[in-house]
Parts: C-alpha cells; sequence; structure tokens
C-alpha cells in the first residue's frame, strides 16, 4: 500500500524554485502563531521542536496542508508533479497523491482497534457513522477512545489515514472544536454578502458548497497544527503542578494542629466535648470527621468546585451522606491533632477545638506542608519491599480496590458532569452525553497503562456502561 515513503519525489519537487517559497509561506501559517503566542522565535521554537521530536509532526501537516492548496494562478503541486514526473510513480503512488491533494483534515475519536489490523475512527466535526480505517502501525499507538487530528483518505479499495497525525487529549479537543465551530457560525452569517459577491441567490450550490463543514476543514488545517502546537509549547516551556484547591477556593495546604492535653485531663473529657458538638462526626472512639453545617446546594456546589482553568484541580471529601468534610480530629497519646487541607479552614478549626476544650488543650503546634513539599518528601523516602505476592493476587487485590472505588464514584458528585453523580446525570438526555464523555476518558486512561506493568493496568472499567445502562452509548 502507499505511504509518506511513496511521497519522496513529490518532497524533492519541493526544492523547486516555483514551489520552495509556497511552501515557506504554508509552513509559516502552521508555525507562526504558536511561535506568536508563546513570544518565542521561530528558530527558538524550531530547536525545541527538534529536542522533543516534533518537529518533523508539524512539518508534515504544513506538507500535506500544502498538497491540497492551489497557488493564485491555479496551480497545485501534485497536479504539476503528476503530470510531469507521474510516469515515474506506481499506480497505487499515484492514487496515494490525488487521494492527498483533495483531502481535508478533521478531528477523529478512535475506538475499536484491532491490533495490527484497522480500527473505527468517528468524525466530531462533520458526524456521520464511523469509518473503519486499514492501518497496521497506528494500532500499535492508538488507544479507545483517542483523539487525532488527520487525513482520512479513502486509496483504492482501502480507507488509511495520512502521514500528519496530531494526537489530541480532551480537553485541548474540546477547544479546537470551539474554534471550527464558532468559525462555521460567523461563516453562516456571511452567506448573504458571499452570495451577493458572486452574483447568485444565498442557496445557490457554490455559496452552499464554499460555506460547508469540508470547505471550512480545508481552509482551517492550520488551525488545527496552531492549538496542537499551543499545548505542546505550553507544556514543554511551562511545566506546572497543576493548581490544587479545596471547595472554598483556597489553595491546598496539609495542615496539622497538635493540641497538648493539658496536665490532668482525661480522655474521656475530651471525648464527652467533642461527642456534644454537632461539627462533628465520630467515626471511632478516638477519631472523628469535622464537617460542614448542613449540605451545600447544587448551585453552591457548582460554584465552588468548577475549576477556573484546565490546569486546576479540586480537591472534596464526602461521607457516604454527602456531608462535606473540612477536617478530622484524631485523639493520639496525650495529644489532639487536627488535620485540614487549607491555611484558613485548619485557622477556623483551631478555634473551634480552642473554644470548646478550654483549658483542657494546651497551646497548639501547626506544620504545614504543600503539595509541592508532600510530593518531594515523599520521592526522598526509600522505597518499601516489594509485597510478597505472586501477580495473579497482586492483581485480584488491585482490581478488588478497584472495584469497590469505581461503584462508590457512581454515587458522588462529578466536576466534570456538573457536579451531580453519575447514576443522577445519566437520568436526562444532556446528562447521558456529560457521562459519557467521562466514561470515555476514564476508559481511555485505563487503556494507556497498558504500557506499565501495573495491575492497574489489565482493569477493565467498560463494566462501567453497563451498570449506569448505557450501552448502547459506548459507540
Amino acid at each position: 500500500m502507499a505511504s509518506a515513503h511513496s511521497l519522496q519525489g513529490l518532497m524533492k519537487w519541493l526544492s523547486r524554485d516555483e514551489w520552495r517559497d509556497a511552501f515557506e509561506d504554508a509552513l509559516d501559517r502552521h508555525l507562526l502563531p504558536a511561535c506568536e503566542r508563546v513570544g518565542v522565535e521561530v528558530e527558538e521554537v524550531i530547536s525545541i521542536l527538534d529536542r522533543n521530536e516534533y518537529m518533523m509532526t508539524v512539518w508534515g501537516c504544513a506538507f500535506e496542508d500544502f498538497l491540497t492548496r492551489e497557488l493564485d494562478d491555479g496551480r497545485n503541486i501534485v497536479d504539476d508533479y503528476l503530470k510531469r514526473r507521474g510516469w515515474k510513480e506506481s499506480a497505487s503512488t499515484r492514487s496515494y497523491m490525488s487521494a492527498l491533494r483533495t483531502s481535508v483534515i478533521s478531528l477523529y475519536e478512535v475506538s475499536n482497534i484491532v491490533l495490527d489490523t484497522s480500527f473505527l475512527v468517528r468524525d466530531l466535526v462533520r458526524g456521520g457513522d464511523p469509518i473503519l480505517v486499514n492501518e497496521r502501525s497506528a494500532t500499535r499507538s492508538l488507544k479507545q477512545w483517542d483523539r487525532i487530528a488527520a487525513r482520512v483518505l479513502r486509496v483504492g479499495t482501502q480507507t488509511i489515514i495520512a502521514g500528519g497525525v496530531l494526537p489530541f487529549d480532551r480537553d485541548v479537543s474540546e477547544e479546537l472544536l470551539k474554534v471550527l465551530r464558532s468559525t462555521a457560525k460567523r461563516a453562516l452569517k456571511e452567506r448573504h454578502k458571499l452570495s451577493e459577491l458572486v452574483g447568485c441567490e444565498a442557496d445557490d450550490p457554490r455559496v452552499t458548497e464554499a460555506l460547508s463543514e469540508t470547505e471550512i476543514l480545508r481552509l482551517a488545517a492550520p488551525a488545527f497544527t496552531t492549538v496542537w502546537l499551543n499545548d505542546v509549547l505550553e507544556r514543554i516551556t511551562n511545566p506546572q503542578i497543576p493548581e490544587m484547591q479545596n471547595t472554598d477556593g483556597d489553595a491546598l495546604m496539609f495542615c496539622s494542629v497538635h493540641f497538648p492535653l493539658a496536665k490532668g485531663a482525661t480522655e474521656n473529657e475530651i471525648r464527652s466535648v467533642l461527642g456534644k458538638l454537632p461539627e462533628l462526626n465520630q467515626e471511632t472512639a478516638t477519631f472523628w470527621n469535622w464537617i460542614a453545617a448542613g449540605k451545600p446546594s447544587k448551585g453552591d456546589r457548582i460554584k465552588k468546585e468548577e475549576p477556573k482553568q484546565r490546569s486546576s484541580r479540586t480537591f472534596i471529601t464526602t461521607l457516604d451522606d454527602g456531608s462535606l468534610v473540612l477536617g478530622n480530629i484524631e485523639l493520639k497519646e496525650r495529644s489532639l491533632v487536627l488535620s485540614a487541607n487549607s491555611e484558613a479552614r485548619a485557622e477556623k478549626g483551631r478555634a473551634l477545638v480552642s473554644e470548646n476544650l478550654g483549658m483542657l488543650v494546651g497551646q497548639p503546634l501547626v506544620e504545614m506542608q504543600t503539595v509541592e513539599q508532600l510530593m518531594a518528601s515523599r520521592d526522598s523516602r526509600p522505597l518499601p519491599p516489594p509485597l510478597d505476592l505472586d501477580p495473579e493476587d497482586q492483581q485480584a487485590i488491585v482490581h478488588a480496590a478497584l472495584d469497590k472505588h469505581y461503584r462508590d464514584l457512581l454515587d458522588e458528585p462529578i466536576p466534570m458532569l456538573g457536579n451531580v453523580s453519575p447514576r443522577t446525570a445519566a437520568k436526562t438526555s444532556k446528562g447521558r452525553a456529560k457521562v459519557v464523555a467521562w466514561l470515555k476518558t476514564l476508559e481511555n486512561h485505563s487503556v494507556r497503562l497498558a504500557d506499565r506493568k501495573d495491575p492497574m493496568a489489565t482493569y477493565d472499567v467498560t463494566w462501567l456502561w453497563a451498570e449506569l445502562g448505557i450501552s448502547d452509548l459506548r459507540q
């Protein structure tokens, strides 16, 4: 089958004077917007991309875009090459070049991967039924529900994808879809202006074709590279730990407030006082959950828990009844320890304990750790000895824990679902759409663990679809 290696003659054709400058302009359209956004010179961006093996991907996308373009005089490099050198190429290579000549890039969702054979792609821009792609090498790197920008080509009796493939994570792909939808809406508003310009009715086929999704995709090819490259450069030049916050919007800070028990104070006295506080929910003889008064309304939850930016994450802990946990109190040997996940909460908890226990406790000692400090301290600790279990036993233990985790998760509020539980969201059509997106994200993350030697890699999350009664939507 024809492939990118079949385009060597066409690539050499780029060096001819009549095409060289035009291709440089096309490459600039794919590179410059991202360079300007991050404020880095083109040469430096190229160097960054080269070091991370991304430059050939950008070059390939610009090259395939250029193959579809016409110069001001109407000439096209594929037409020119096939006319003057096509006799040197095989029939399959000529067909491949011709397919690229008329191709458009789009955003696709991958599914039903059969190793070394094929996979399905669903066009997220133009819709329609999934398309069977006859591919071998791509099946070794793609995962279920991956999102990729690519050119799907019909060559002879086979459907394949071209070499310029851009992998998108879900959030970035949604940004791209917003750009494309916004462009399509603006184009429709210009329908009458375009019809007047060409001297025809607004519903004339020429106007309809010019404003079609396919034609917009053809023109918007550089935007795919720009959105993808913006994300790549941001991650390379500005790596960040996601901003962590609690449901109050406070920056995450792990705080421990240690109250020494006063001389003569007994644990029974401490338990007696704490047991009367409505803010505390006792779990054991020595452990209490500090909970928020009442349950936050749906509107309050959405306002507080929804991340303000893509890199932020909200940390939330609730009890089985939905009560929001603000912290914990534990009675240890001659001390009482309050734990909270922000400085503000620790101060409120400190006041709660001091006001109610009074002379039963002494002045507290406060310890604080940021997320970064906690991670650094864990990284510096020696690794524990490996468990003396065979792989099957390890897998069984991990899978049992994951079963419980996900079963509990089905009844907990999820930010991606509008801070309602998956079971609740699955009861409405809009909610089901969000649940499908959430499950696809979970499943995609799960299958990506397959490359690691980890018991989690063999865990199958697809049972969640059946549990929520939406197996028919897994497509």
